[in-house]
């Protein structure tokens, strides 16, 4: 999602379709940090962009794509104690050089992906441009070693 309204309008919609039919389907949302100002493409902080979702029941929430790992962090860090939704993130394999690749190793990446797991921020992990088969079984292997964040961790006080 780079566009939260646009994205608030499509969670009305899903929730309008559920209670017609009558269904239960499971929500996730993945959001994109475009660039190093730490915001969405409509200008949210990472915290803004939960507080303004938080309203939808929803299986999680997370980023994904324009950042590497290790840029992706804080991002992760400022939301995962401020809501009972699982977290997710997709970060790409580092940023892309001058011919468009992506150089990050899969152990490069792993390696940041471990102080997400350490710190208890993700409950679901992947990856997104310039990662392969190899990079997806490094962090498989890794995320084996850790417990999933507690999806019952109490809201931190901050939280609106």
């Amino acid at each position: 999602v780079f566009d939260t309204l646009n994205a608030k309008a499509a969670l009305f919609a899903i929730e309008e379709v559920k209670e017609e039919k009558n269904i239960d389907i499971p929500i996730m949302l993945s959001g994109t940090i475009t660039d190093a100002s730490g915001r969405t493409l409509s200008g949210q902080t990472a915290e803004a962009f939960l507080i303004s979702v938080s309203h939808i029941p929803l299986l999680s929430i997370g980023f994904n794509c324009a950042l590497g790992a290790n840029l992706l962090q804080p991002h992760l860090e400022a939301i995962a104690n401020k809501t009972n939704f699982a977290v997710s993130a997709h970060p790409n394999a580092g940023l892309p050089n001058a011919f468009g690749e992506y150089d990050e190793t899969p152990e490069e990446m792993g390696a940041q992906i471990e102080e997400y797991l350490k710190k208890n921020l993700i409950n679901i992990i992947g990856g997104c441009c310039g990662t392969g088969p190899e990079h997806i079984r490094v962090i498989a292997n890794l995320s084996a070693k850790y417990e999933p964040r507690d999806l019952l961790k109490p809201i931190s006080e901050s939280h609106y």
